[in-house]
């Protein structure tokens, strides 16, 4: 689903600390983990192990793939409430996330491509939005339970 996206203002804001663009995966999963740990606890939330994991493979794949085919990591925004736990990785490409073929004409399990229909699976809700400024911003919601 592409979203035109008219501003940021409808993005999830967080504290300063927390916007900052992770230049690698690992430090966007331990951003998550964080947020999680902190929402979860002060509003009372249920985050259950297995939503903290698929939490942080959807977050290590949006990620990964912006680093990968996207020009970067332009932003980068977490947030969890009743609906789940809500990330967004914005990168400076326009092109929107595609799954590739799996096999090759001779039947052999090509590498890769594995990403998007992780996230597709993991999250509930995933949408593409075009920024303004170019590039887009993929957000995926993740379920609590």
């Amino acid at each position: 689903m592409l979203d035109k996206h008219r501003t940021d203002s409808s993005a999830t804001t967080l504290p300063a600390a927390r916007r900052r663009v992770p230049g690698r995966p690992a430090e966007a999963r331990r951003t998550v983990e964080r947020v999680m740990t902190e929402r979860c606890r002060a509003r009372a939330l249920p985050c259950p192990p297995e939503a903290v994991e698929d939490a942080l493979l959807v977050t290590s794949e949006l990620t990964t793939n912006a680093l990968l085919h996207g020009g970067g990591i332009t932003g980068f925004d977490v947030d969890v409430d009743s609906g789940g736990v809500r990330v967004s990785v914005s990168d400076r490409s326009d092109a929107l996330p595609v799954t590739p073929k799996a096999m090759d004409d001779s039947g052999r399990t090509l590498p890769g491509g594995r990403g998007w229909p992780i996230v597709c699976r993991l999250a509930r809700d995933v949408r593409v939005a075009e920024l303004p400024c170019g590039g887009k911003r993929i957000t995926a919601v993740v379920p609590l339970n």
